[in-house]
């Protein structure tokens, strides 16, 4: 699935395009799954994506922003309440 979010293939932080991930923004097992449905995915660098304490998995604000980002993308093009009945929690 083509992302919401962002366009092209590059880091959504730093804009890198070497070492690229594709990250769920929506992970758990049901969300992963609706993340690739509804185009909740973004590229990141190893660096934001993993490696380091900056990364999306060990940044909770980087992990946050991305949800807002994902919510926001997603309520334009569907609805504040389909967002809620799929994911269940406001991050805006």
């Amino acid at each position: 699935m083509k992302s919401i979010i962002a366009e092209g293939k590059c880091c959504y932080v730093c804009g890198s395009t070497s070492s690229l991930e594709k990250h769920h923004v929506m992970f758990g097992s049901s969300h992963r799954k609706l993340a690739d449905k509804y185009g909740l995915v973004v590229w990141l660098c190893a660096y934001h994506h993993r490696d380091t304490k900056e990364g999306v998995h060990g940044n909770r604000e980087l992990d946050l922003r991305l949800k807002r980002d994902a919510q926001t993308a997603f309520e334009a093009k569907h609805s504040h309440e389909l967002w809620m009945e799929k994911f269940g929690r406001n991050y805006l």
